[in-house]
């Protein structure tokens, strides 16, 4: 009850207020016409543009709006009515700052600063100083009186109260999307590969059931005080290799959960959730040794049973310390779903000597110019042999839930090249696929600036 009482009594301060306003009936209509749109119109360009268009539709006024944009750390022109003027996405001019109030430049333009709601504006996917969202510009202010810049000022109010809502329920949308996509991650890259630990245990099960089988050998020998040297040899050769057995399962069982461990770490990730993204936390390291070593060491056993070789002759990977500065994490992921790929696509193909082959390959080289004149690119990327991936398919290969028609009869869900395609582009870099000789080449540029230095 006191809640309604405290509503009634907001609205009677509303009803006293736009008695004072004394808005006339263009700028009454200006505003519900506004209002209709703005829920008509989804996108957000559109209410972009709508913002501009309502001081020319109803006062004949030209406007400009620059909206805060994350990537250019400032305030960017996003709509506009005429067709002359700045283009869009730069920057406002010097003289157009956010002031307390409306105000007047030298340019006989009005600006009136656009802010957020102050209990909301923590939820917005950018940080912003005052409050401030954006910037409407409406000129020529000639012909604007004290009553008409009281107009638009609630105007750039309620410009306000709309956008914010619409950034918030953008990032909300992002962010779904986000779990939606990071829970694929967490299913290709955790849960899927985490079912070989149950191999590991089978695997180490029957080295301790041999162990005790021993254990109640030497047991035997003990109590009927027998010590046949043969017996006895043959009992430390078994107990020898179950040792052995033993500590290769611990290695690998070690290995696993290292790597798991990281892609764990590195997809729960609280700032991912916090920016509804993938973010990075990037670290100087060696990709050869940090990175690509690490991950083609879980597929080795499996290529070797599928007799795969894994040719690195000729791969460009250099063995002295080259320095790269990458969110290791992401990356290690970006190379297990390309030899994971590569492991289930490769094929026999017929060589230039006649003879038939079946490997994988992995390589590194620098690209001069790549990202522009002077800036270098390097080119990562993993080979395998097999028949060409269908002209009409590649270019939608690294397109979430894609599968290509030679995927029918693998397993596979669609997600494993997307991710790639995301992990690569948070770090500035490209992807793509090459048809080349007997077999299909996946790669990934970074920029030269990530892979910095070589260790003397």
């Amino acid at each position: 009850m006191a809640k309604c009482r405290y509503i009634l009594e907001r609205l009677e301060s509303k009803k006293n207020a736009f008695r004072d306003y004394d808005f006339s009936q263009i700028e009454s209509n200006a505003l519900a016409a506004f209002f209709d749109l703005a829920q008509e119109f989804d996108g957000i360009e559109d209410f972009y543009c709508l913002c501009t268009a309502i001081p020319k539709a109803f006062f004949g006024l030209e406007a400009r709006f620059y909206v805060m944009e994350p990537r250019m750390n400032g305030l960017a022109l996003v709509a506009k009515t005429e067709e002359c003027g700045p283009p869009l996405n730069t920057a406002p001019p010097s003289l157009l700052q956010p002031g307390e109030r409306p105000y007047h430049t030298g340019s006989s333009s009005l600006v009136l600063t656009i802010r957020g709601k102050e209990f909301l504006i923590d939820q917005l996917p950018f940080k912003t100083k005052d409050n401030v969202l954006g910037l409407l510009e409406i000129y020529p202010d000639t012909d604007v009186d004290p009553h008409r810049e009281l107009f638009f000022e609630k105007f750039a109010n309620r410009i306000g109260f709309n956008i914010h809502n619409r950034f918030i329920v953008d990032k909300n949308i992002e962010h779904l999307k986000f779990i939606k996509s990071l829970v694929a991650d967490i299913e290709h890259n955790i849960i899927v590969p985490n079912i070989v630990y149950k191999l590991f245990l089978r695997r180490l099960q029957g080295k301790i059931t041999k162990n005790v089988e021993i254990e109640q050998s030497l047991h035997s020998l003990a109590l009927d005080g027998s010590c046949d040297k043969d017996h006895m040899k043959q009992v430390l050769e078994a107990l020898m290799d179950v040792n052995q057995g033993l500590t290769e399962e611990f290695e690998n069982i070690d290995k696993h959960y290292r790597n798991m461990s990281l892609f764990l770490e590195t997809l729960l990730r609280r700032s991912h959730f916090d920016q509804g993204r993938l973010t990075l936390r990037t670290t100087p390291c060696n990709i050869r040794r940090d990175v690509v070593q690490p991950q083609l060491e879980r597929f080795v056993d499996q290529c070797r049973e599928m007799g795969i070789a894994i040719d690195d002759k000729f791969g460009g990977l250099p063995s002295e310390e080259i320095i790269s500065v990458v969110d290791i994490g992401l990356v290690a992921q970006v190379y297990a779903n390309l030899f994971s790929n590569a492991l289930k696509y490769t094929e026999e193909v017929v060589v230039s000597t006649g003879e038939t082959k079946k490997y994988i390959a992995y390589g590194r080289e620098t690209i001069s110019d790549y990202f522009g004149s002077g800036k270098y690119g390097v080119k990562y990327n993993v080979f395998s042999t097999g028949p060409h991936i269908d002209p009409d398919e590649r270019e939608k290969i690294f397109e979430e839930g894609y599968r290509g028609s030679n995927s029918v009869k693998r397993p596979g869900t669609g997600h494993g090249l997307a991710f790639v395609k995301n992990a690569v582009e948070i770090h500035g870099g490209v992807v793509g696929y090459e048809a080349t000789q007997y077999g299909n080449n996946f790669y990934f540029v970074f920029p030269k600036d990530n892979d910095d230095m070589t260790r003397p």
